[in-house]
């Protein structure tokens, strides 16, 4: 199982974060981390640990300007790419 998608979630979250308010940086940045964590892994992303994510990041997305949205809707993206190949539900 490729993790490639992790790894380019993350450096989506990485590359808006600088552009984002201080609450929403910091937000960003520590889901970035966890995903690379993640990527490194062989087993540690599972459903419900990417739907946790998935929602911290939808609650950083509202409110967030337009280029701090696309790149969370990006890595949003590479992370339900990669949930199509995890076992389960």
């Amino acid at each position: 199982m490729t993790h490639d998608e992790l790894i380019a979630a993350s450096e989506a979250l990485a590359a808006v974060a600088d552009h984002a308010s201080d609450d929403r940086a910091a937000g960003l940045t520590e889901t970035a981390e966890t995903l690379a964590d993640l990527a490194e892994r062989d087993h540690g992303a599972d459903h419900g640990r990417l739907a946790r994510i998935e929602y911290t990041l939808r609650e950083l997305q509202d409110g967030a300007d337009e280029q701090v949205g696309d790149g969370i809707d990006d890595a949003l993206g590479h992370i339900k790419a990669f949930r199509k190949t995890v076992e389960g539900v």
